[in-house]
């Protein structure tokens, strides 16, 4: 029953990857493709925008995919098909923002909501409880807090 179900659950995951290149996109040489798909699979879908050119089906993402295969079939390297690509959609689509200052906050804000959440517990775990007292209770104290609890109770 489990085996039915992985596979049942594969096949509808690959299900959109199978869809998404046309066999009309594919290139003759199978290094080129192969580059393709790689450049491919760092580009954001900017329809989908949670997907790679590769993965999705939306129409602009085959016009980039496309794109991307022009310029390998014009020789460029693929940093330059990434570089051209870039310049003229813009940094968001690329699926890993490049480390720049322009995304420093982007790639550091995780780091700094964990190391604050860090802080926020050692400060918590030093201070002392406010609702245990830090001395004990007189004599007088224990017997003022006894003859209100009797009272209390009748």
């Amino acid at each position: 029953m489990i085996a039915t179900l992985l596979t049942i659950w594969a096949l509808f995951a690959a299900a959109p990857m199978a869809l998404a290149v046309q066999p009309g996109e594919m290139l003759a040489d199978p290094a080129l493709e192969q580059r393709a798909r790689n450049i491919s699979a760092e580009l954001r879908c900017l329809v989908c925008q949670n997907q790679s050119i590769d993965d999705s089906d939306a129409p602009l993402a085959g016009d980039l995919r496309r794109l991307v295969r022009e310029r390998l079939e014009a020789h460029d390297s693929d940093q330059q098909v990434l570089d051209y690509v870039v310049a003229r959609y813009g940094e968001f689509v690329l699926l890993n923002p490049r480390f720049e200052l322009s995304t420093i906050l982007l790639w550091l804000t995780p780091v700094l909501v964990l190391l604050g959440g860090l802080v926020l517990v050692v400060r918590s775990a030093g201070k002392k409880d406010a609702s245990s007292p830090s001395t004990p209770l007189t004599e007088q104290e224990k017997a003022k807090l006894d003859s209100i609890l009797t009272d209390q109770r009748r």
